[in-house]
């Protein structure tokens, strides 16, 4: 499981961005976090990726609750979990060839000895062509960058994948494109996938359930809607 635990967070302790929210992911699971631009799903993403520590509250991978977090956090925890995020260009290293960007997380694993057969392996489930895998960041277009971010985040295979705002910059052909190697990649491994998003439509035909900012699992405001049944 994945869960949030009342989770307060932001960037100043006067002002949190996120407050008391909740949520549970099961394995296998994919849940769609709606709400609007600015609201703080993307606090609530980098949280639940380790990458933020909240203010209060807890988040708990697998019955461990995460003490310490980006890279202090043990590493069974931290390749438990992959992220994609909205701007591809700004969470890749432009020095890097699009093979090295998806490499990165086994060569920091001490898994260098993979990585070729690995890089092959995701660049064909994203659908990167080998030329464009020499190639560097400012020569490809902002799909072709995203499905490299996306292998990246498969690289070591997580049980847990936070894609946030993942298609909020791309065409409608590659974002279905991505949505359909998250859910093969869900389908092969049984992974738990939590998508942030302001598009309704496409959280509720890509998720099992919908959740719409100020809902609180624990609690009674707002509402779940089903995204297999409408």
């Amino acid at each position: 499981m994945l869960e949030l635990r009342t989770i307060t967070a932001g960037y100043d302790r006067r002002s949190p961005v996120v407050r008391d929210f909740s949520l549970i992911l099961a394995p296998g699971e994919s849940v769609g976090l709606l709400g609007p631009s600015g609201c703080g799903k993307s606090t609530l993403a980098r949280v639940a990726a380790l990458l933020h520590r909240p203010d209060a509250g807890a988040l708990v991978l697998d019955g461990t609750t995460v003490r310490r977090w980006r890279h202090r956090a043990p590493r069974e925890l931290r390749i438990s979990v992959g992220v994609v995020f909205q701007q591809a260009r700004l969470s890749a290293d432009p020095r890097l060839r699009l093979a090295d960007v998806i490499a990165e997380p086994l060569r920091a694993n001490g898994r260098r000895e993979e990585a070729a057969g690995r890089v092959a392996e995701l660049a064909e489930a994203v659908g990167l062509t080998p030329d464009l895998l020499t190639r560097r960041p400012h020569e490809v277009s902002d799909g072709q960058l995203q499905r490299a971010c996306l292998a990246r985040a498969l690289a070591l295979r997580p049980r847990w994948l936070i894609c946030d705002e993942m298609t909020a910059m791309l065409d409608a052909s590659t974002a279905a494109a991505l949505v359909g190697a998250v859910e093969d990649y869900r389908t092969a491994t049984g992974a738990g996938l939590l998508a942030v998003g302001h598009d309704r439509t496409l959280l509720g035909r890509w998720c099992d359930r919908t959740v719409h900012w100020g809902d609180n699992e624990t609690g009674s405001s707002g509402k779940v809607t089903c995204g297999r049944c409408g």
